[in-house]
């Protein structure tokens, strides 16, 4: 006999998960005391909230997916934003909840939340459990769901009497068998012709790969395809890292804050490849004027992406891997060898913003210069906000990964989610960088970070302000800055040493790359503060 609280911990063993990221609670307890025997590594955040951002970072760099936990009401309700913030980036993550037993359902008891139904519109599936001997099933399909298709976050709620409820023996399901859900990955082989036909007739075309280029972990199909044919590549955000950004035919990330010649390039094009983008507004903002001059052929693992922001020519729903690697073996180099050399001239003509100041830290030179510093195969964690596109435009990405929340625009996500990372690639270089504002948002794991003895490097743009918001200020509301300054912010450095975390405060750009260099040698977690002036732009 096993309890439902034995049965979930061997469903996440049968799975082979190795970690997991949580905060218990009462509802959640049994489950809890049943880990207590397993060899399943617990990592106990501070913030339910960043359970789930840990566990994203953790899947990110793993490509396993991440699993997070929390107890009833505020404990399941504290994980909604990092469930949301997986969602939209098409995240693959395993959310755990306790609830109030069954018979107290709907009776508005202590610490009951109707999570399932406040998750609904981001969540892939989910499921409130009501029998024990209904887990192993459960388990072995929120696990299929979460990673099949176009990936994304499963819910499973499951009361507190469940968890205690005995059941008869364990078996766990070799497969999922789920009617109804059976995602297309190869790709139609008609659709796949027309593409190729399309490529051939091309005088100007332009792959644009998106985050699905990178979860279907498609960068070898990718660089062969460009290789052959001679396109132009090009990325959104999500996107970065799809494609070595030293390789000839790469010409860097579009959008409203991407390359100039990287998006004119997007609007002289007659033939646009879109690659698991789903053409959000960041990455174009006037899809309707692309599509009016160009043929567009969508490539993605989920039909519902394909044609809703932007008319398609040619759709074609599989997985990216195995439509790019089919795609190769029919297209034929492109004869756009003059247009590939007019717009890598673009790139090369091309001069970076940002100079080294002796008053400040001047951002966006200084990516560019711990960028310079950083392995191969580093991983940098981006927060949103003026970080988020300082790195994102600045930081030259190789062998490694960049993490952000692209789609939700989460503050305090980079922290979390470098940690996450950090505990799946222990061995790699993996940094953050925030801002004040977001920083504040999750420092509490700083804690966390030191419980699991890892040597993290954060780094804190500290200028005092929401810096984007202020911005936005300017631009929209004639310099109202309302709410925008960060007034009674703390000293980072001695907050951090407070953790018993090395910290360091650079008010200029050698200062910045003399301790920057210092932070990566360091075998131990360090935080670098950058003095940032106010008036620092984004671009």
């Amino acid at each position: 006999m096993y309890t439902g609280a034995q049965i979930m911990v061997k469903c996440l063993e049968a799975e082979g998960v190795e970690m997991l990221f949580g905060y218990p609670g009462a509802a959640i307890c049994p489950f809890y005391d049943a880990l207590y025997d397993s060899p399943l590594r617990h990592v106990l955040v501070r913030s339910e909230q960043n359970a789930a951002h840990m566990a994203s970072g953790y899947a990110r760099a793993s490509g396993r997916p991440g699993v997070c936990v929390a107890t009833s009401g505020p404990g399941a309700t504290n994980l909604i934003t990092g469930i949301a913030t997986a969602y939209m980036d098409s995240i693959p993550i395993v959310a755990i909840t306790g609830q109030v037993h069954l018979e107290q359902l709907g009776r508005d008891v202590f610490q009951e939340a109707d999570v399932t139904g406040a998750c609904e519109s981001f969540t892939k599936h989910s499921y409130l459990v009501s029998n024990a001997k209904d887990l192993p099933r459960i388990f072995k399909e929120a696990f299929h769901i979460a990673t099949t298709g176009r990936p994304g976050p499963v819910l499973i709620d499951v009361p507190q009497d469940v968890q205690e409820q005995a059941a008869e023996g364990f078996a766990y399901p070799e497969k999922a068998e789920i009617p109804g859900y059976k995602p297309n990955t190869a790709g139609h082989p008609m659709q796949i012709k027309k593409a190729a036909q399309a490529i051939a007739q091309a005088r100007r075309p332009v792959l644009c790969c998106g985050g699905g280029v990178v979860l279907a972990g498609a960068r070898e199909e990718l660089s062969a395809f460009a290789q052959k044919t001679g396109i132009p590549v090009v990325s959104t955000m999500m996107g970065l890292g799809a494609m070595p950004m030293g390789s000839p035919v790469y010409l860097g990330m579009i959008g409203k804050f991407g390359r100039p010649y990287a998006n004119r390039a997007m609007v002289e094009a007659d033939l646009v490849l879109l690659c698991g983008a789903r053409v959000g507004d960041r990455a174009i903002a006037a899809p309707h004027q692309i599509a009016e001059q160009a043929r567009i052929v969508h490539i993605d693992i989920d039909p519902a992406e394909i044609g809703k922001n932007m008319r398609v020519d040619i759709p074609i729903v599989g997985d990216v891997r195995q439509v790019l690697a089919s795609l190769t073996e029919q297209a034929q180099a492109a004869g756009c060898g003059a247009w590939a050399s007019r717009v890598l001239g673009y790139k090369q003509a091309h001069v970076p913003r940002g100079l080294d100041r002796e008053d400040f830290v001047e951002p966006r030179s200084f990516i560019r210069a711990l960028s310079a510093m950083m392995e191969e195969d580093a991983i940098l964690a981006a927060d949103p906000g003026q970080s988020q596109i300082w790195a994102a435009s600045h930081f030259t990405q190789k062998e490694g990964r960049f993490l952000t929340s692209g789609g939700l625009g989460t503050m305090g996500y980079a922290l979390p989610a470098a940690l996450g990372a950090k505990l799946a690639k222990p061995r790699r270089q993996v940094v953050s960088v925030c801002g004040d504002g977001a920083f504040q948002m999750s420092l509490c794991e700083l804690a966390t970070v030191c419980a699991c003895n890892v040597p993290l490097k954060m780094v804190v743009m500290d200028n005092r302000r929401l810096g984007m918001v202020r911005e936005q200020q300017n631009l929209h509301y004639g310099g109202r800055h309302s709410a925008t300054h960060m007034g009674g912010n703390p000293d980072f450095v001695m907050l951090c040493q407070a953790y018993g975390i090395p910290a360091a405060l650079a008010g200029n750009n050698a200062q910045a790359a003399a301790l920057a260099r210092e932070m990566l040698e360091s075998p131990r977690p360090f935080v670098l503060v950058c003095r940032v002036d106010p008036e620092s732009p984004s671009l």
